[in-house]
């Protein structure tokens, strides 16, 4: 059985250092709210965060520890030193960058994944790609679910519509991997187009959880009618 609900809304929760919220402890009482609002699981940054949404909801957590290393551009849960602090947790599903970018210190995907494999079977792996070579070598190597998350920002991506309706329909039609849709969903009529894909989940979070890129959001209306 699998850890994340199908037909399920996950919301992210995350604050990064140098955003407004980040150090306040309200990502707890973020999850809380919507898991009130019928979330059925969260996504969340960093052990503290993490730990703290655990005591106030009762749902699966997709955890991840964003660090950045000098010479790669993998950030999303980019070594083993970032798996093995997610395993002090009680996150049911870890996600990892699965773009095909050089990981920080020469280390490989394929060993970040054995290792949760051999220390926490019970722990579920989660693949945040960009393009369908990069979730097709996911679905490939095991992994429990394949993420749209990184579609429109990696280099090689950059420019992409997003949510890409066509790549996550070739995604659900051809991987045996769970797909996730993640990444651009700010309107209700976006959610409804991405669930005729056929996906089994979708994550969202700027759209609900972070004030600044909400209000910057509505701001681009300003924009373009000056």
């Amino acid at each position: 059985m699998a850890n994340l609900k199908e037909n399920g809304l996950i919301i992210s929760c995350q604050a990064v250092e140098g955003e407004p919220l980040y150090g306040l402890h309200m990502m707890g009482h973020f999850a809380r709210a919507a898991v009130l609002g019928g979330a059925s699981g969260i996504r969340a940054n960093y052990v503290d965060d993490i730990n703290e949404i655990s005591e106030q909801v009762d749902v699966p957590i997709i955890g991840i520890i964003k660090a950045m290393y000098e010479g790669s551009d993998v950030y999303i849960t980019p070594t083993i030193k970032e798996v093995k602090e997610l395993l002090t947790t009680k996150c049911s599903v870890i996600a990892l960058d699965a773009t095909n970018r050089e990981r920080p210190n020469g280390e490989k995907l394929e060993d970040l994944v054995k290792y949760i494999r051999e220390n926490a079977p019970e722990v579920e792996i989660m693949a945040d790609c960009s393009t369908y070579e990069e979730a097709k070598a996911a679905d490939d190597m095991g992994f429990d679910y394949v993420g749209t998350t990184m579609r429109g920002y990696t280099e090689y991506t950059k420019g992409i519509s997003i949510p890409d309706y066509d790549l996550l329909e070739k995604m659900v039609k051809t991987l045996n991997a769970k797909v996730i849709a993640e990444g651009g969903i700010w309107e209700v009529g976006q959610l409804e187009k991405v669930l005729k894909t056929g996906v089994y989940t979708v994550v969202i979070g700027s759209a609900v959880t972070r004030p600044m890129d909400i209000t910057k959001h509505f701001m681009k209306a300003y924009g373009d009618n000056k």
